[in-house]
């Protein structure tokens, strides 16, 4: 990951994505075990999965011989990218739980998740010149289906406006970090690593007063697991995750970037039924088959597309 994400080729990016969003869809069970195995807090997972996620990206940066990119960013547009990219970020996860909160795991899933595509193909129309086509809106609308299926297909969700309202702040944090990602990453020098570090830096940073709020440090009687646990979450689904969407969603539309995201709630619930116990439906199956049947002919759009300069 340590290459100038303009020297990436489409099809490695997408490739990042896909993994990225399955390793993204991980998350959810380990967090699960998290709260079964203590006291821990959302938000206080949250400043750990990114603090120490910092931690681990920081040694892997020490150990790897460092690349020479063929365009210099400057200091000021580098530290404006990172900057915004941590906000985006920050925002993304903590309205995220906030409305998890408010409103349900189910609701605010389908809200902020539905919602992102919608955002980010406006977004990427109005400012970065992307079209979907046909086959594109076809695909979204697809994706779309195949989650509100697959989350609400159990029924008893509660919507409350308020968390409606803190989902969809957090489908715009996850936007703007999406399309910023794409429009640096299109006028290249960027370094996904890089980014990366500085992203989780000034999101742990946002975050850190909110988890001494809640409790920083939680009440266990299993610290060992507990550990082993943080540290998972804190290298597949934060670190490799992370590092490999920001590769990818430089070189990839930013629509696409978001139905290929998607895939995080497929792979989190064939986990569910695979390790948590939980009942394989007829409304799971139905939805994961849509969604990567929309995520598979995108995907596949994407790479018989020329990438734009």
């Amino acid at each position: 990951m340590s290459n100038a994400d303009r020297g990436l080729p489409v099809g490695r990016g997408l490739l990042y994505l896909i993994v990225a969003g399955f390793a993204w869809g991980t998350a959810g069970a380990a967090a699960s075990l998290v709260y079964r195995t203590g006291d821990m807090g959302p938000v206080t997972l949250s400043f750990w999965r990114c603090a120490l996620g910092l931690v681990l990206l920081l040694a892997a940066r020490r150990l790897r011989p460092r690349a020479r990119s063929a365009v210099r960013e400057p200091f000021a547009r580098r530290a404006v990218r990172v900057g915004l990219t941590g906000v985006g970020l920050a925002v993304f996860q903590t309205a995220y739980f906030a409305a998890v909160a408010a409103t349900g795991l189910a609701v605010a899933t389908v809200v902020t998740l539905g919602a992102g595509p919608v955002f980010i193909a406006l977004g990427a129309r109005l400012t970065l010149g992307e079209r979907l086509g046909r086959g594109g809106v076809a695909a979204v609308a697809g994706a779309l289906a195949g989650l509100g299926v697959l989350v609400l297909g159990s029924g008893g969700a509660t919507v409350r406006p308020w968390g409606v309202l803190l989902a969809l702040v957090s489908a715009a944090g996850y936007s703007v970090m999406t399309l910023l990602t794409r429009w640096w990453g299109r006028g290249g020098g960027t370094d996904a690593a890089e980014t990366s570090v500085g992203a989780f830096a000034v999101t742990s940073l946002c975050l850190l007063p909110f988890a001494l709020a809640e409790g920083l440090l939680p009440h266990t009687p299993d610290p060992v697991r507990l550990v082993w646990l943080l540290i998972y979450i804190a290298a597949v689904p934060t670190a490799l995750a992370y590092a490999l969407y920001f590769a990818g969603a430089a070189v990839v539309r930013s629509a696409t970037v978001s139905v290929i995201m998607l895939l995080e709630p497929v792979s989190a619930a064939v986990l569910a039924i695979a390790l948590l116990g939980e009942r394989l439906t007829a409304a799971t199956l139905v939805g994961t088959l849509l969604m990567l049947g929309s995520v598979t002919g995108l995907a596949a759009a994407e790479a018989r597309t020329p990438a734009l300069a």
